[in-house]
C-alpha cells in the first residue's frame, strides 16, 4: 500500500463535500458565519491579560488621584474593556462596568457555543457520509463484476469509510475542542482582569452601585 493509493478525489468529495453541505443546511448561513469568525479569532490577536491590566492600571491611578468625575478616560485598545470603562464613566458606578462585562461575556459564550456545536455536528455527519460513499461504490459493484474487475468499487468503499472517520476525529472534532478551549481560556483571563479592576476601583472609593452592594450583603449574610 502506498500513500497515493489512499488518495481518491471522488471519495473525498462525497465525504467532505457532503458533510459541509449537510452542516450548512442544518445550521444555516448565520451560524456558519459565526463559526468562521471563531476560527479566524483563533489566529487573530490574542487577549493578553498582562497588557490589559497595565493599561487599566493607568486608569485606576488617575481615578485615585482625581476621582471618577475628573479623571481622564484612557482606552486600552480592547473594544470590550473600553466599552466597560465607558459604562463606568458614563454611569459612575462599578455596577455599570460589571454589567457591560457580563453583556460581552454572554455574547462571547453564545458565539463560541454556536461554533462548537456546528463543528461537533460536522464530526457526527462525516462518518455518515463515509457510509454514503460506501453505498455509492457498492452500487457500481455489479457492473464491475460483469467486467471482471471489482477493485475500484471495493477501494472506494474502503476509502470513503476511512475518510469519514479521519475527517470526524482529526478535523471537525479537534476544531470544536480547540474553539472551546480557547474561549474558556480567554473568558477566565478576562474575568480575572475585571475582578482585579473592580477591586482596585472599590479601593479607590469608586461608587459601588446596587449590584455590588447587593452581592456584598449576600456574602456578608
Amino acid at each position: 500500500m502506498t500513500f497515493e493509493s489512499l488518495i481518491d478525489g471522488p471519495s473525498a468529495l462525497i465525504v467532505i463535500g457532503g458533510t459541509v453541505l449537510a452542516t450548512v443546511l442544518r445550521s444555516g448561513w448565520r451560524e456558519c458565519a459565526v463559526a468562521a469568525r471563531e476560527i479566524a479569532h483563533l489566529w487573530g490577536t490574542p487577549f493578553v491579560p498582562g497588557e490589559a491590566r497595565a493599561e487599566l492600571a493607568r486608569q485606576v491611578q488617575d481615578i485615585r488621584q482625581d476621582g471618577l468625575l475628573r479623571a481622564t478616560h484612557h482606552h486600552t485598545g480592547d473594544p470590550e474593556l473600553d466599552d466597560a470603562t465607558d459604562a463606568l464613566f458614563h454611569k459612575r458606578s462599578i455596577a455599570a462596568l460589571v454589567a457591560a462585562h457580563e453583556k460581552h461575556k454572554a455574547r462571547r459564550l453564545a458565539m463560541s457555543n454556536t461554533a462548537v456545536r456546528l463543528f461537533a455536528q460536522a464530526a457526527e455527519l462525516a462518518p455518515v457520509f463515509g457510509m454514503v460513499g460506501t453505498l455509492v461504490s457498492l452500487n457500481h459493484l455489479p457492473q464491475e463484476l460483469a467486467n471482471g474487475d471489482y477493485s475500484g468499487a471495493i477501494g472506494m468503499a474502503v476509502l470513503t469509510t476511512l475518510y469519514g472517520l479521519l475527517a470526524a476525529n482529526l478535523i471537525f472534532a479537534p476544531i470544536a475542542r480547540l474553539i472551546e478551549r480557547a474561549a474558556n481560556k480567554e473568558e477566565a483571563q478576562r474575568q480575572e482582569v475585571v475582578e482585579w479592576l473592580t477591586a482596585q476601583l472599590a479601593d479607590a472609593g469608586t461608587p459601588i452601585g446596587p449590584f455590588e452592594r447587593r452581592r456584598a450583603q449576600q456574602e456578608a449574610a
